[in-house]
């Protein structure tokens, strides 16, 4: 991208803040309570839809939430949970991402980004609470948190899916996935899964992708009150993303790249991966979103996103 195109970008995403930043007296916030020990329970929900599902509405009340938030005194910690039963985040509106032109994409997926990132500096421990799917940025915005705390089965007393299946559409994570998952769990078993597009099943996880993981959902909040007393201190200024190890992360990159498929979307992947190896976090999420853009208008990806989107 050159110099041109960061400063329509930049212009881009300016406006999309400042047109986001709408008080919060114009925009429903989401559910949320303090507890008498200080810690906060956040709500995403689905705002008339059956399911939680990423979209500009979300996000943009997920911001103005965060900044009411953020005034409150004596927090001690954050649960992030959903008000769906049956999921967590089912991922990105991708009807609503696949309108915008590739301008707009990037101005949503660095607003995004943003909004998602408070939630990783915020003074004190940050807990998603995941008993339902939580698959793309649904993920994403769980790896924001301080610590994942997840229970083996739903409410339907099943197991659900886990993961970044972006790539089976064609596609890359836009919002972190890229640098947080390899960071959590074995680099090559994160990477090929990125790269590949294949979830996880709650009951049949990574070691790691979460700090606890508890039999059913009426669980969890004991089991994130109880991580929250052990690691009652939190001292970072981005998600846990890849930072060290970079012989690992490399041997990861040219294991994957040797087992799996060639295809755009892998090669996106990797590059965002070695991003992070070389050049850390900013960098590495501004290639992830300029990936993202371009892959979804190449021709397998959009053959995968129509279809998938002609399904309603």
């Amino acid at each position: 991208m050159g110099r041109g195109s960061f400063a329509i970008f930049a212009l881009i995403f300016w406006d999309s803040v400042r047109i986001t930043m709408i008080t919060t007296t114009q925009m429903s916030l989401l559910k949320y309570e303090i507890s008498d020990q200080g810690v906060v329970t956040l709500w995403l929900d689905g705002g008339g839809r059956p399911v939680v599902v990423l979209d500009r509405n979300l996000i943009q009340r997920l911001n103005a939430t965060l900044e009411v938030i953020e005034q409150e005194e004596n927090i001690k910690g954050l649960f992030l949970r959903s008000d769906c039963n049956r999921v967590f985040v089912a991922g990105a509106d991708l009807e609503e991402i696949d309108a915008l032109d590739d301008p707009a994409l990037h101005a949503y997926l660095a607003f995004g980004t943003t909004v998602f990132g408070r939630l990783a500096i915020l003074p004190y421990p940050t807990i998603a609470l995941v008993s339902g799917a939580a698959l793309g940025g649904g993920l994403e915005i769980a790896m924001h948190c301080d610590a994942i705390i997840a229970s083996k089965v739903g409410e339907n007393k099943k197991p659900y899916s886990i993961g970044l299946p972006e790539a089976g559409l064609g596609i890359c994570p836009g919002w972190g996935g890229t640098q947080m998952l390899p960071a959590r769990i074995d680099p090559t078993t994160a990477i090929e899964a990125t790269a590949t597009g294949s979830p996880f099943k709650s009951n049949n996880m990574p070691e790691g992708l979460v700090e606890a993981l508890v039999e059913t959902p009426e669980e969890l909040t004991t089991a994130a009150e109880t991580w929250l007393t052990a690691n009652p201190a939190v001292d970072r200024s981005i998600p846990r993303c890849i930072e060290n190890s970079p012989k690992e992360y490399k041997e990861a990159i040219e294991t994957v790249r040797a087992n799996v498929e060639d295809s755009d979307s892998l090669r996106g992947v990797l590059l965002a991966v070695e991003t992070g190896i070389n050049k850390g976090w900013s960098d590495a999420i501004a290639i992830e979103q300029c990936e993202l853009v371009r892959l979804r208008n190449t021709q397998a990806a959009r053959k995968k996103l129509e279809a998938f989107l002609s399904k309603g």
